[in-house]
């Protein structure tokens, strides 16, 4: 029986019957959980042996469960056996390299099926013809950035990635800063955090409503068209406004990820030591002083991971685009650009956009985690 039989098995079963297998598998993994902190650590004869039988019978099990090739079955055994001899050569101490890679495998695992494998995929892909049946080498990037469409696609996504997280950072550490200590703080932060409660896809519906025009003469539903025509203007389709409409979908972002910044930053300014503050108000100096010459060197590390992360959510924005107006009026993104081309059947094209945003996104993960890597050397 195969691990799909085994699920197309357990599906047929009634609730009641399910419910005590989910249970059993979960104590099962406690059980594993347990033999790795408590039982494979320790130094004897017994706890060797039982170690020996976890590194060959555990692989050699599993390949036989999922009815691999006979090959396949030895292989594993082979290689739980050196795995095992190099436990017992481990300097660490017995059964140490055991438990490390162990806990480390699980997570390994799923690096290397859901990210590592796409990864190469994808590179693979980009240098295909839309059948991949064909290298093209360089084709896919040459028509990206040789179309209009493909040029615009790729200055709307930088365009995100400088607008949205700069105005969510400063408004977020604007609220963070000016009401640190107000009376009734908390409830003013959760009207701020609430939005970033809320998926993408429902803050896009929400403003959507917000920029719905209808006809002068009828009743507007949308709240900046109905302000307009108080005013005695013209309803305004804000979504087809070139290049306007590129911000009017940025601030639904800038509107979802405050809340974000807000948080982060109010934490970190709490940290601020009182002493620098009053030492630097000692000296002097205004709140406009102390708030760039105390607060912000004191909270920059914060300020470091708020703007990469907004900006990383920026670079791979889907939802907003796609739910608002699927690309259309010039308001594409990279990302939805990759599911569009994908629908058309050019898998090719698409893979060369993701390609495009893995390079976007790069630098500043990297980025990211050299001031990390800074902190703890600071630490």
């Amino acid at each position: 029986m195969t691990a799909y039989n085994f699920f197309a098995w357990l599906s047929t079963l009634s609730p009641w019957l399910e419910i005590p297998i989910i249970i059993g598998a979960f104590l099962l993994v406690v059980a594993i959980i347990l033999f790795l902190v408590e039982i494979a650590p320790r130094k004897g004869r017994k706890y060797t042996i039982i170690r020996l039988a976890a590194c060959v019978l555990f692989p050699l099990g599993l390949l036989w469960f999922l009815q691999s090739y006979t090959w396949a079955i030895i292989a594993a055994g082979v290689l739980g056996l050196l795995f095992f001899w190099l436990d017992m050569r481990s300097r660490q101490g017995a059964g140490s390299l055991f438990t490390i890679v162990a806990f480390l495998a699980p997570t390994m695992l799923l690096l290397l099926v859901g990210l590592i494998v796409p990864t190469i995929q994808t590179f693979v892909q980009s240098f295909l013809n839309s059948s991949g049946t064909a290298f093209i080498g360089l084709d896919n990037f040459v028509w990206i950035f040789t179309q209009p469409q493909g040029v615009r696609t790729v200055i709307n996504t930088i365009i995100w990635v400088l607008v949205a997280p700069a105005v969510s950072t400063i408004a977020g550490l604007a609220y963070a800063y000016f009401i640190d200590k107000v009376r009734g703080e908390k409830y003013y932060k959760i009207l701020v955090f609430m939005p970033f409660a809320i998926s993408f896809v429902g803050a896009s519906i929400i403003w959507r409503f917000m920029y719905t025009a209808r006809p002068a003469e009828a009743a507007q539903i949308g709240l900046l068209n109905q302000i307009v025509v108080w005013f005695g203007g013209q309803p305004i389709n804000f979504l087809a406004q070139e290049p306007w409409n590129t911000f009017f979908l940025i601030v639904v972002l800038i509107w979802s990820q405050t809340g974000f910044a807000m948080v982060v930053l109010s934490a970190a300014i709490k940290g601020v030591p009182g002493e620098q503050l009053e030492a630097a108000e000692l000296d002097g100096t205004n709140s406009w002083q102390r708030f760039i010459n105390v607060i912000v060197p004191g909270i920059r590390s914060s300020l470091i991971v708020v703007l990469t992360t907004i900006s990383i959510v920026s670079l791979k924005v889907f939802d907003i685009v796609r739910t608002m107006t699927a690309g259309a009026n010039n308001t594409s993104v990279i990302a939805n650009e990759m599911y569009t081309q994908f629908r058309s059947f050019e898998p090719g094209r698409s893979a060369a956009f993701a390609v495009i945003l893995f390079v976007l996104v790069l630098p500043i993960v990297v980025y990211n985690a050299r001031q990390l890597k800074k902190q703890r050397e600071v630490r």
